[in-house]
């Protein structure tokens, strides 16, 4: 059962200029991804896709591949990944190879951990599912938020759990923005990760950073740091 892991890293990054191979705690961004692919052992290829020659040349170093380049118009600021994966997969189809799961690893994910990659690959195929991703809990009730209205007063989205005790409120997740698993043939019809035949799979809040500015950056090294005093931590 082939299955093909690709790490998709543009080269325009605006908020953090180089933002896939800015240094991190020692060593580029994109790195990171890579070493948790490999170290997952799962995987029969591990792809980067990009349009940098910079970020190719730095993939390869540290062990992926890079069969071909990225077009130009899959490279702006409004091409979803799905798109980057679809066009990954239908090249390597084109190509000649044979793939039965897919798996997309952010870049920028510097807390991937190889068990989960696997717990994925596991759970996808366990369920029969479509397709499989990383998500967390929000760390305070959805259904107690709140909003400012037109007038700058507080409202509550949910005024009907305003008394509700927060353990009789269903718990609720978000996307960790770290991987993405699928069957090739699901994804190749549905052209989406998300889908009514996902799976999650629930990582801990601690190894979930966002990181769109300097400020996200800064307090994902200091996370990382920390973490890394933890024998048990592999990135």
């Amino acid at each position: 059962m082939p299955v093909v892991a690709v790490i998709p890293a543009r080269g325009g990054s605006k908020r953090i200029p180089h933002k896939n191979i800015k240094p991190f705690c020692g060593k580029p961004m994109i790195a990171y991804s890579i070493d948790a692919a490999k170290n997952a052992g799962i995987f029969d290829r591990i792809i980067v896709s990009t349009d940098s020659e910079k970020i190719a040349s730095i993939a390869k170093e540290f062990g992926a591949e890079i069969p071909f380049m990225r077009p130009v118009e899959l490279a702006d600021d409004y091409t979803g990944t799905d798109a980057v994966i679809l066009h990954a997969l239908k090249q390597l189809i084109k190509d000649g190879e044979k793939i039965d799961y897919i798996c997309c690893i952010y870049a920028t994910a510097p807390f991937v951990k190889a068990e989960y990659i696997i717990k994925g690959y596991n759970l996808l195929r366990d369920k029969n599912a479509a397709s499989c991703f990383s998500v967390t809990t929000y760390p305070f009730p959805i259904f107690r938020s709140l909003k400012i209205n037109s007038q700058n007063r507080l409202e509550m989205f949910w005024p009907e759990y305003r008394e509700t005790r927060s353990q009789d409120l269903t718990e609720a997740y978000h996307d960790a923005g770290q991987f993405y698993w699928a069957d090739a043939k699901s994804y190749l019809k549905e052209k989406q990760f998300y889908s009514k035949d996902s799976v999650p799979v629930i990582l801990p809040r601690y190894l979930v950073q966002d990181i769109d500015t300097l400020e996200d950056w800064e307090t994902a090294e200091k996370m990382h740091s920390v973490l890394q005093m933890d024998k048990s931590f592999a990135g």
